[in-house]
């Protein structure tokens, strides 16, 4: 019981940090602090002048870890982001040059303005945890996590993520507009002050290793794992997809949930976790047909009705 208590606490540190920059967005912080406890990736997908920076940075600066950003610009190698081997020409030694990618937190600003060739260079990392250089391999630090951001406005001069690179990402999320008392609230606290620069770390590399053992514990039953999978079967027989989730996309769904859970002081999932968690999880790994293109609906309204169509599972 202490251990948990312990947890709570710690996240509860976390969240509250972040919260000093992120006015309102609490359920945004949530799913981030979620993606990365399971160990996942995050798209944050919104207009300029929202947070998507701040909360990143915000994030980083909350915790006592390595943090790069990478700012994705046409003109952005691979090289530059894995890395790549030069000679010394006094030592004669060969030497190895990391990229930004060699860091715990990494954003990766603006992912749709660099060429699909650069934006390959992120599978192997993300998958799998490591980069590969001149044919040797090397890990990142851990705990790793890519949050990678993207304006859905401008399509100049971008290069849309394919589904091989979406995939690899747990959530894709939106920050959203403030309400108008939040929007107050931001004004007051930036007026002749930065309140980025007051955030300190309060919890540590290990603490997040830590959490990511204890989230291997959370129980997931069978009805709850048979729920998910109906869900992911669902997308598949849809008529109105014409790609559904793969069991990649069942285990991601998995994995936020009892991430979920732990948020919310349990160490078991519930029915909820999983609704909670399937629209940010599963709304950028469906494709919906031509004729659905045509009409109103979106990948959102799609999941939303599946969920209706499917009996809730009891947990004892």
């Amino acid at each position: 019981m202490g251990r948990e208590t312990d947890i709570q606490i710690m996240l509860s540190k976390i969240r509250d940090n972040i919260a000093k920059v992120l006015i309102g967005k609490d359920h945004v912080i949530e799913m981030v602090l979620a993606a990365y406890i399971s160990g996942g990736h995050v798209l944050i997908e919104d207009v300029p002048g929202l947070g998507k920076t701040t909360l990143v940075t915000a994030l980083a600066r909350s915790l006592d870890c390595s943090f790069q950003r990478i700012q994705f610009t046409p003109d952005v190698l691979p090289s530059d982001v894995t890395g790549f081997t030069s000679f010394n020409m006094k030592t004669g030694d060969r030497e190895i040059n990391f990229g930004g990618i060699m860091s715990q937190i990494v954003l990766a600003d603006e992912i749709n303005r660099t060429s699909p060739k650069t934006q390959s260079s992120l599978l192997e990392v993300m998958q799998e945890g490591q980069v590969t250089i001149d044919g040797s391999t090397y890990p990142v630090p851990q705990p790793f996590i890519v949050l990678a951001t993207q304006n859905p406005v401008e399509q100049i001069g971008t290069y849309p993520l394919p589904e091989a690179q979406l995939d690899r990402f747990l959530m894709k999320i939106s920050i959203g507009y403030p309400d108008r008392e939040e929007e107050i609230e931001i004004l007051k606290r930036n007026k002749g002050a930065r309140p980025l620069d007051s955030i300190e770390p309060v919890a540590t590399a290990e603490d997040i290793i830590s959490l990511r053992k204890e989230h291997g514990n959370v129980i997931c039953a069978q009805p709850v794992m048979d729920y998910i999978v109906m869900i992911s079967e669902a997308t598949r027989k849809d008529e109105r997809i014409s790609l559904g989730v793969s069991p990649r996309g069942s285990l991601a769904l998995m994995n936020a949930g009892m991430a979920c859970a732990m948020l919310k002081g349990r160490n078991y999932t519930l029915p909820d976790d999983i609704q909670l968690m399937v629209k940010p999880v599963l709304k950028h790994r469906i494709v919906l047909n031509t004729r659905t293109n045509l009409t109103r609906e979106t990948p959102e309204t799609i999941l939303e009705s599946i969920l209706r169509t499917i009996k809730v599972p009891a947990v004892s």
